[in-house]
């Protein structure tokens, strides 16, 4: 069948290039109609009906070719040409509805051939006019309807598009507007509830108009589309939610804005909203400490420990790393503790000990440090780019950005002057460690002093120091004082020296050892060159001093070696001089040597 209609068109096409002049004839183009080949048919009809108006079969065709466009059409891409082609496909279905009579089926019966059925009656085929009214007004009913429904499916889907479009515009101005998440949060306001608002409202929107959509495509029945919706969630404020979606393909994915809205509005409500209020609360309890420590010149140091609040500053820090207001709190605290810090120190000012004053000085040259370190810090920062997200804060707390930026400045001035008052009290006072201070004079407790009165030859931590003293390059004398942490000797003593022996010129041979009890009473000290004389002794001063008498005794001997320990016999009372190779030498309690 296909192969002889083939060969009819071709035939066709023959006659038609060699007559083309003349008129083209309907039956000809039938048989392309009648074996349904409507692109090949189409041009030759359209020329048939400029000159042939009173062929309704001809018409019905027309009709059929544009039904058939219609049905091919994209009801999405296409939908305005698919219209016009049910459009122009219902003019020449009505056309042929009016044209086509009984006398008409008569004459060409044979294009009707289609339409012919068995009459149940009389059980004869034919083609009856009522079937072709029938079968013409069931067309332009269903292509009416189908009009409709193409109009309402492309309304829901342009609506789904729009309000997505309407969205993402709406979520790209937010963007614009706060560059991360981190500002959404900490800047939030009512005008931006309102947007979050709003952009719920626009997705969910196109979310029922997609839904709309698909209902209305099912009705219409094959469209050709079948698409599904999926929801992809935003994790990243600043990097995602702006890629368009493809609404014609078969997954549309959409950026879930009514999702990442629940998670933004969560977060203000449930802790920023919160937050701000515990904030202000916060600084308010610091500032009533200010005011405790000011009228009442008492250290609040233990009430700053019961002060901070770990909860706030790791809440807040979920949403700020580094947040503006933990830094000025760090700023506030840390100047309370300095000042109750000096205060403390004007308690303690009567102590002798320096060690308990340095470890005084040392706090408070720490917390010195410390606060000039933060506020540093926090003046180097953007404090007017920082101060927007924080905005409800400082206007509570500070009143505007400049008296924040006044307050941050003026206590680093205050801290940089205060670190450099505490560093110059630690030095004077480390320094004092370092020195006896007797009336008017100052025995050093190292033994790098080479231009002074007084050459340490023994320094016991914290106990006792011995040497020798020169009045002059050719007077010395020996001495031992006691440490106490006040640096203010309960032992002053003084003792004789064999002046030619340990003259200051000779001070690089003479050395000296020592001995004290355990309870701090009794003190023995020699002090002795390491220099052989003319007669190959070593020229020794050997002093015996009480704590509650002074100096019982001093006398010069002349050693046959190097003393190297001294060793006190409790029991008997005596003191034995021993040399590095076992050499001893013993003095009884009066100074006196014994023999061996």
């Amino acid at each position: 069948m296909a192969r002889l209609a083939t060969l009819k068109f071709l035939f066709f096409l023959t006659i038609v290039s060699s007559a083309s002049a003349q008129k083209v004839k309907y039956k000809d183009i039938y048989a392309l109609l009648s074996t349904k080949q409507y692109e090949s048919a189409e041009p030759f009809l359209n020329r048939y009906l400029k000159e042939t108006t009173d062929n309704p079969n001809a018409y019905l065709y027309k009709g059929i070719i544009y039904q058939e466009k219609a049905s091919k059409d994209d009801v999405l891409k296409q939908t305005n040409r698919m219209q016009s082609n049910i459009d122009s496909a219902i003019l020449f279905y009505d056309i042929a509805y009016k044209g086509i009579t009984e006398k008409e089926i008569k004459r060409n019966g044979e294009y009707y051939s289609a339409y012919n059925r068995r009459d149940l009656r009389t059980g004869e085929f034919g083609v009856t006019l009522s079937d072709i009214q029938y079968d013409l007004e069931k067309r332009m009913e269903g292509l009416r309807e189908r009009k409709d429904r193409i109009r309402m499916v492309k309304h829901y889907f342009g609506l789904a598009d729009t309000l997505y479009q309407r969205s993402q515009s709406l979520y790209i101005s937010l963007r614009k507007t706060y560059p991360g998440e981190r500002e959404l949060y900490l800047r939030a306001d009512d005008q931006l509830v309102k947007k979050l608002v709003a952009l719920s409202q626009r997705f969910d929107s196109c979310v029922k108009a997609f839904d709309q959509y698909r209902a209305a495509s099912s009705v219409m029945g094959k469209t050709g589309y079948n698409q599904t919706l999926e929801g992809q969630p935003i994790t990243d404020f600043s990097k995602e939610g702006i890629t368009a979606a493809d609404f014609y393909g078969a997954k549309v994915v959409l950026w879930d804005y009514s999702a990442f809205v629940d998670r933004i509005k969560h977060g203000i409500v449930a802790d920023i909203l919160p937050m701000r209020q515990h904030l202000i609360s916060y600084d308010a309890e610091i500032n009533k400490l200010r005011e405790k420590l000011t009228a009442g010149h008492v250290s609040v140091r233990n009430d700053l420990t019961t002060l901070i609040d770990r909860l706030l500053m790791d809440q807040l820090r979920r949403y700020d790393k580094d947040p503006l207001p933990m830094a000025l709190f760090s700023v506030k605290i840390g100047d309370l503790e300095y000042r109750s810090l000096l205060i403390e120190q004007k308690l303690k000012s009567d102590t002798n000990s320096i060690h308990t004053r340095i470890d005084i000085a040392r706090q408070t040259y720490a917390s010195a440090s410390r606060l000039d370190s933060l506020s540093s810090m926090l003046l180097a920062r953007n404090i007017d780019s920082l101060s927007l997200d924080y905005q409800h804060f400082i206007k509570d707390t500070y009143g505007s950005v400049p008296a924040v930026k006044d307050f941050v400045k003026s206590t680093n001035d205050f801290a940089s002057t205060a670190k450099s008052v505490e560093q110059a009290k630690l030095a004077r006072l480390t320094e004092s460690l370092r020195w006896i201070v007797a009336g008017t004079d100052s025995i050093p407790l190292f033994v790098e002093a080479n231009r002074l009165k007084y050459r340490p030859l023994v320094i016991i931590d914290e106990r006792y120091t011995a040497g020798v003293h020169y009045t002059d390059s050719i007077s010395p004398s020996g001495y031992l004082y006691s440490i106490n942490p006040a640096r203010t000797p309960e032992i002053m003593v003084n003792f004789p020296v064999d002046k030619s022996s340990f003259t200051e010129g000779r001070l690089q041979s003479t050395k000296a050892l020592s001995f004290s009890d355990t309870a701090g009473n009794l003190y023995y000290v020699l002090i002795y060159s390491d220099l052989p004389d003319q007669e190959g002794k070593f020229i020794a001063t050997l002093a015996k001093i009480y704590k509650s008498d002074g100096l019982a005794w001093s006398f010069n001997h002349k050693l046959s070696f190097i003393p190297k320990e001294l060793q006190f016999g409790t029991l008997s009372g005596e003191l034995a001089i021993v040399g590095a190779n076992g050499e001893l030498t013993t003095m009884d309690k009066s100074g006196k040597v014994k023999s061996n």
